[in-house]
């Protein structure tokens, strides 16, 4: 099932990019210049911009759904466990101490800390 809407997905990005490119450029990047008429209103929408709408909005559709389905897939087990490679557990680490080192008992909730060495 993801498969088809992912082909289905790039067929809407590249047709949407095509549909772009074909249509006329209205000057002045940004909403600059290009308006007609007094008020500066939009013209109505040509075939293009609305096959460009619905290619923008099939786009997004099939970005959502990707997703959904992604997330109904995700496992909480980590990659490793899902093909197959033993990890080992991890180790708790602990700072390397000298041998000679003697340390006191911990009494009440006074820190464990080394004797002082003035």
């Amino acid at each position: 099932m993801q498969n088809v809407v992912l082909i289905i997905h790039l067929l809407l990005a590249l047709s949407l990019i095509g549909v772009v490119l074909l249509q006329r450029s209205e000057g002045g990047g940004l909403g600059i210049g290009g308006s007609s008429g007094p008020q500066g209103s939009r013209p109505p929408l040509t075939g293009l911009a609305k096959l460009t709408w619905g290619f923008a909005i099939a786009f997004i559709a099939t970005s959502i759904t990707l997703t959904v389905i992604a997330a109904q897939q995700a496992a909480d087990t980590s990659v490793f466990d899902r093909i197959g490679v033993q990890r080992e557990p991890a180790a708790p680490t602990t700072p390397d101490l000298p041998e000679d080192l003697q340390l006191p008992p911990a009494t009440g909730d006074s820190p464990l800390l080394p004797p002082r060495q003035d």
